[in-house]
């Protein structure tokens, strides 16, 4: 009995050890990985800390990715790289653990040159070895570069020539660039420390200095809306930086279009050329800030304005000849020389004044500027919906597709509906003085331009009627009228006409009773009783691009 005794107190302590073991087993199990993920997280997040110390120090415009679009090496170590670190304005690539000595080793373009004597007119090639663009030709052998899967073959930041290793001579090194291609857009950084120079002293007669006594010389200075539209911004301020000099390229969501455009007081009178990229929204906070120039007394500075239609709309982008829309599809190279070729015209802008109604009502009238048109019923109804609902929800409306689904829905939602009815009896017209007899409407449009609601020639309509000429730089607005949603729709396909109610140098509309939809340029707003007095203001300088056609444009070329 004893033995067994023991036997059954070994035993339960055999177990209890095991158990024992167990459960440690088990903790270790659960807790290794845990303390792995940890300690993998705290290195990642360290690592991100030193990359962004880096980025902020750095005079290169340095970015992170994942995943290069094409094969790429490090100037480094000159391994092949997935991911790593690019410079957005010399096309320096590197991987993250050579982003340090990339720094230090290799400088990034100069905007402005520092420390040289005199008034220089010319600057050596600025080369970086590797990554070369697909397809390149080396200037010397005018044979492929880059077909090697390795660091090889040169780029020169500013003229974007290429050579390969071996015609890399020392005469090359040392030879003056031309700034190739796009000399006549660029502004080189000894033109920009000559003038600075030449402010501190208080001399303003640039015209000996090179390039501004150049005949041809139109330097370009780009003006991008990275909230546009399809989200394309950042993409585009990068690749024009590389083609550019960086200091003439603009992030709007970063700098104020009227600070930006101070850059014009540096350059030939009557000579810049601004490109903007964004929706039509953009395009009038841009002329916004040219107005502001005149008021301030830089009339002679005031640049010319091209579009890069990355908005919804883009109806004055369309009505240039600049296109519906871009998503890609051109290269910026194309995009520069569209620029250089463009013609420059006249565009109206009109003075907007929106005033309430009321004995008792002392606020200011509501003033705003308007470039392409002015509008009170369903179109207004539906841009106001859509706005309420982006406000809501602003991470949804990203694509341009999607916000023209959602315009699309509220158009049908109003078909069935009809909020804006009997319109004729709730407003007043006046064209030029004279009152004007309105029929059954929805809706009421006043249009500058040709083109309206993403691509429709409101105006003309079917085009099988005869119709007086409207131009975008005459002084007259087209004032046309619309039964509902649904006949807009018509219009829009070509399969009804507009009410054309008439033209007119000064447009009044009284709004007698009950609330209303408006909108100016696609900024919507619901208004109570007022009077509406449309006015000219001014002309904004604006470049045409004949190259680019719509399916509309061959059959109304007349109009414009």
């Amino acid at each position: 009995r004893p033995g067994s005794a023991g036997m059954e107190g070994s035993g339960d302590a055999s177990r209890a050890v095991a158990d024992w073991r167990l459960a440690v087993w088990t903790l270790c199990s659960v807790l290794l990985p845990v303390l792995i993920t940890a300690w993998c997280s705290f290195q990642r997040s360290r690592r991100q800390l030193l990359i962004r110390d880096i980025f902020r120090k750095s005079k290169h415009d340095w970015h992170y990715t994942d995943l290069f679009g094409q094969p790429s090496y490090c100037c480094v170590c000159a391994q092949h790289i997935l991911r790593g670190a690019f410079c957005g304005c010399c096309g320096l690539r590197v991987s993250e653990r050579c982003l340090k000595k990339a720094d230090q080793r290799f400088l990034c373009k100069e905007i402005m040159m520092r420390g040289t004597a005199g008034a220089p007119s010319s600057m050596p090639h600025h080369w970086i070895r590797g990554n070369v663009p697909l397809c390149s030709c080396c200037m010397v052998c005018k044979q492929q570069c880059g077909t090697q899967p390795k660091l090889c073959d040169y780029r020169c930041v500013w003229c974007q020539y290429t050579v390969h290793d071996e015609c890399m001579v020392d005469c090359l090194r040392t030879e003056d660039c031309t700034f190739g291609e796009f000399k006549d857009l660029i502004i080189p950084p000894y033109y920009l420390s000559t003038v600075n120079q030449m402010r501190k002293e208080k001399r303003t007669s640039y015209e000996k200095v090179v390039p501004y006594c150049r005949k041809h010389w139109m330097p370009v200075m780009v003006l991008a809306n990275t909230r546009s539209g399809n989200n394309m911004g950042e993409t585009l301020l990068g690749e024009f930086k590389m083609l550019l000099n960086p200091v003439q390229v603009f992030d709007l969501s970063k700098i104020a279009p009227a600070k930006a455009l101070q850059l014009c007081t540096w350059l030939p009178c009557n000579a810049v050329r601004v490109l903007v990229c964004g929706g039509d929204g953009t395009v009038g906070w841009v002329l916004d800030a040219i107005d502001e120039m005149k008021i301030k007394g830089q009339e002679r500075y005031i640049p010319q304005v091209a579009i890069l239609p990355l908005g919804t709309g883009n109806d004055l982008s369309n009505t240039l000849g600049w296109g519906a829309g871009y998503a890609g599809e051109v290269p910026v190279e194309q995009i520069l020389r569209n620029v250089m070729e463009a013609d420059g015209i006249k565009l109206d802008r009109w003075k907007v004044q929106v005033t309430n109604k009321g004995y008792y009502n002392l606020r200011k009238p509501k003033v705003f500027t308007m470039n392409n048109y002015f509008s009170i019923g369903p179109d207004a109804l539906m841009a106001l919906n859509f706005h309420a609902h982006r406000e809501k929800t602003p991470s949804l409306f990203s694509s341009r597709i999607i916000n023209k689904a959602v315009y699309f829905f509220y158009g049908t939602k109003d078909c069935l509906v009809q909020e804006c009815k009997d319109l004729n009896k709730k407003v007043e017209l006046e064209l030029d003085g004279e009152r004007i007899e309105l029929p059954n409407l929805e809706g009421i449009i006043v249009l500058n331009i040709g083109y309206w609601g993403g691509g429709c020639r409101l105006w003309e309509g079917m085009g099988d009627e005869p119709y007086p000429l409207a131009r975008h730089d005459d002084g007259l607005l087209e004032v046309v009228g619309v039964h509902g949603s649904f006949h807009c729709a018509q219009i829009q396909v070509k399969l009804a006409n507009p009410v054309r109610l008439g033209q007119a140098h000064t447009v009044r509309l009284i709004l007698k009773s009950s609330k209303m939809p408006m909108q100016v340029d696609g900024e919507p707003w619901a208004q109570g009783p007022c009077t509406v007095t449309i006015t000219h203001k001014t002309h904004a300088l604006m470049l045409y691009h004949s190259g680019e056609q719509t399916d509309d444009e061959d059959a109304s070329s007349l109009s414009e």
